[in-house]
């Protein structure tokens, strides 16, 4: 589905969110804090628009997707060629073929881990969530980007019209395929509130976990920590 749809992915991203997708992002870079001289590991990276603030702002960052045309494409903003095995040395930025259930990262080798609106997709976020613990360093820090349902009764209404009865019409007429744009808003439906995926993520090995709700409760930024040693103590060296 993701491979149909990859051609007018960040078309309709930026179209059917009015922009804001840009935002939400814009703050996940905002809570990673100093990025410059770390590793970040971004899952389900799709077209690399997390990958590529993480690498603007002074990351070394390691861009894994499932699809292999997102990644082409992700590839093609940067200038990189996607690679196909796993990872050993990352430089400011290169994208590679992987899931997010058994990353192709080294144990405890990176700062950050990121994924944004992907661990819906993912068939266990249980074990996604552990995955991704794993490859970090004590320390490390996890940002996750979601949708949600708001709070608000009205607000909630009027989400609910857009997602339902908008937002798959424009999506199918754009790219072309229905079956893409009814799966977005059922799977927003079915997900959890960020109360109850902050306790999956709890669960998954991480401490001082949060999250802040975005635009009204449409996402939610949460975070959390692999124990052990701060963050600042594993910078690499410059």
């Amino acid at each position: 589905m993701f491979a149909r749809i990859a051609a007018r992915y960040d078309l309709l991203n930026r179209l059917l969110s009015l922009g804001v997708d840009q935002r939400w992002r814009g703050e996940l870079l905002a809570r990673a804090g100093e990025v410059r001289g770390r590793v970040a590991v971004d899952v389900c990276c799709g077209t690399g628009d997390v990958s590529l603030l993480l690498a603007r702002s002074g990351a070394s960052v390691v861009g894994i997707d499932f699809t292999r045309e997102m990644l082409a494409l992700a590839a093609r903003k940067c200038g990189r060629p996607a690679r196909r095995g796993p990872v050993k040395d990352a430089g400011s930025i290169v994208f590679a073929h992987g899931d997010a259930l058994s990353l192709p990262v080294r144990s405890g080798s990176a700062d950050l881990a990121t994924i944004a609106f992907g661990i819906r997709n993912v068939e266990d976020r249980g074990a996604g969530l552990r995955e991704m613990a794993r490859v970090l360093r004590p320390g490390g820090l996890l940002l996750v980007l979601e949708f949600g349902l708001p709070p608000d009764r009205r607000l909630a209404a009027a989400y609910h019209l857009y997602f339902r009865k908008v937002l798959p019409r424009l999506g199918a007429l754009v790219s072309g395929d229905r079956e893409a744009y009814r799966y977005l808003p059922e799977s927003v439906a079915a997900w959890p509130g960020p109360v109850e995926f902050e306790r999956d993520i709890e669960r998954a090995g991480f401490s001082g976990c949060g999250h802040r709700s975005l635009s009204g409760g449409i996402a939610s930024l949460h975070w959390g920590s692999v124990p052990g040693a701060r963050l600042a103590d594993t910078r690499a060296p410059a």
